[in-house]
């Protein structure tokens, strides 16, 4: 029985097989085959000119299986990089996971920096497409438009929430150029040292989602007695903080207006005021030079880096050669494969930020008394994932081919056009919030096990990476990039997937957004030092 690209076997499979039926080999070098349906013990499967292979164990589909023998302690190769060394002997057919396979020790990366910088071959802009976006006064352009209440610390949170609920679809609908009113808030905001990493990490993320592109007007709302302090955020980050053609301060704390009761109310009307203001601000054609687009994964499988991560690459270098920016992030999941991305930078400065910042993660996770190879998840590796190297080199297709740019700390704002990077964990809340605190307007997230993650202000538009679970969860997922496996032109579902994104920068509701999926999902960066 087959659905979609993953075939059931009801009885065992017997006798023999050729390979291209049930497996892939992605790099010529690789010790390594997928496989692309599930294979039981005794399959003989047969390889032309070179010697047959008989399955050994049963191999899950996704899964990895033994082309050659492979001694203790070697390396395993797929995509023609290490992703392992071996801790049993390997022999031909046998399964290679957790059980034989580990990170083990450091190994060498050649950084070679600047060594593949290719031009990038723009296309002209009287040629350039385009969505339809709010153009704003500062020259971004958004494809959202809304208004975020932001807490300060998060004594502050029931209270915005409350402040958001009064703003029903029905109240919204005389004002159709606003989509919504969003609460911002957060577990952080005290405990913490004034001038220290968290506090500076939550300024700038807090100060990056007021002034995004998406979002036509804020208000700021504390308690009033916390370390991050709201004039303070507005001192640092030069936030506006008062609204054009009103006389009130874009900003409230409970304990100076007298409570909560009296806070929602203030903030409720304050917004009342905002709504016609932010409402005229209609979509315009805008090319989509303008669009700044995060790359995420996360619930991944074996298959990711076969097809959707693979897709989105050939997106993110149309994007980049119309003119736009696409950011890549998860330094904790580009480990073990940051020499691809610093091959591709632009100079060897920016190159060597980015290694910098496996450094620090390195010292971070020792500190901690973590490894990083902690990631793969447990779902990753039911998926075939065994090692972060494997995941992480699936993880770079993203990015596609164009020059890095500029490597950029944890929400701060983006620069450069092209491709870019963004420090952040990998944690798809934690990430996304500080690719988007840095200017995204909207997230293409691929997922192999079929992960939910939606995001506001950004609209995230889910892609698998096979087509059993973009059936089983289509309420979900916007996008089969699994149909790669069934043939379908890699270049001809990126263009389809380009078109999606355009639609959906237009104001095409996403999957999540059309669930109302988001606003928990703002989760700035800390760094754990709660005081």
């Amino acid at each position: 029985m087959t659905t979609g690209n993953v075939t059931f076997i009801e009885s065992p499979l017997t006798g023999a097989v050729s390979f291209d039926t049930v497996a892939l080999r992605l790099h010529p070098s690789d010790d390594v085959a997928i496989a692309k349906t599930p294979i039981s013990p005794g399959v003989i499967v047969k390889r032309g000119g070179s010697p047959d292979i008989i399955i050994r164990q049963f191999i899950p589909s996704g899964h990895k299986f033994a082309l050659a023998s492979v001694a203790l302690g070697e390396p395993v190769r797929r995509y023609g990089q290490i992703i392992g060394f071996v801790t049993q002997p390997i022999s031909p057919g046998d399964h290679v996971h957790i059980h034989n396979l580990s990170v083990g020790g450091d190994f060498a990366r050649d950084y070679a920096f600047c060594t593949e910088v290719h031009p990038v071959e723009y296309v002209p802009d009287d040629q350039r497409r385009a969505f339809m976006g709010y153009q704003r006064a500062n020259g971004k352009v958004g494809t959202r438009n809304y208004i975020a209440v932001l807490a300060s610390v998060n004594c502050s949170a029931h209270t915005i929430r409350e402040i958001t609920r009064y703003f029903t679809p029905e109240k919204l609908a005389a004002y159709p150029n606003v989509d919504g009113v969003i609460a911002l808030t957060h577990a952080s905001g005290c405990g913490m040292r004034v001038g220290g990493e968290d506090y500076r990490i939550l300024q700038r993320t807090t100060a990056g989602m007021a002034r995004h592109a998406n979002v036509g007007a804020y208000l700021l709302v504390g308690l009033g007695c916390e370390t991050n302090q709201i004039q303070d955020i507005a001192d640092n980050y030069q936030l506006q903080m008062t609204a054009d053609s009103l006389n009130f301060p874009l900003n409230l704390t409970i304990q100076g207006q007298g409570g909560i009761r009296k806070t929602v109310q203030a903030g409720i009307e304050m917004i009342e005021q905002l709504l016609p203001i932010v409402n005229r601000t209609p979509r315009t054609p805008q090319p989509i030079s303008e669009l700044v687009v995060a790359l995420k994964c996360g619930g991944s499988d074996s298959w990711s880096g076969v097809t959707a991560n693979p897709v989105v690459g050939l997106v993110a270098d149309e994007i980049v050669r119309q003119g736009g920016t696409v950011a890549l992030a998860e330094t904790p999941e580009i480990y073990g494969a940051e020499h691809l991305l610093t091959r591709r930078a632009i100079s060897r400065e920016v190159g060597q930020q980015l290694v910098e910042k496996v450094k620090w993660w390195e010292r971070h996770a020792a500190k901690h008394e973590v490894e990083i190879d902690n990631n793969p998840s447990a779902g990753n590796k039911v998926g075939g994932l065994t090692t972060i190297l494997e995941k992480s080199l699936g993880a770079v297709a993203k990015s596609g081919t164009t020059p890095l740019m500029g490597v950029y700390d944890y929400a701060a704002p983006i620069a450069e056009r092209g491709f870019v990077y963004v420090d952040t964990p990998g944690y798809d809340p934690v990430c996304v919030t500080g690719q988007v605190a840095s200017g995204c307007t909207v997230v293409l997230f691929t997922t192999g096990r079929g992960s939910v993650f939606g995001y506001k202000p950004a609209p995230s538009i889910k892609i698998t990476s096979n087509t059993a679970v973009y059936d089983h969860m289509l309420d979900d997922m916007d996008f089969n990039a699994g149909r790669v496996l069934d043939e379908a032109s890699l270049r001809q579902t990126a263009s389809d997937l380009l078109d999606l994104t355009i639609a959906v920068a237009s104001g095409q509701p996403s999957k999540s957004e059309a669930q109302g999926v988001g606003e928990a999902e703002f989760i700035p960066w800390n760094l754990g030092s709660t005081l």
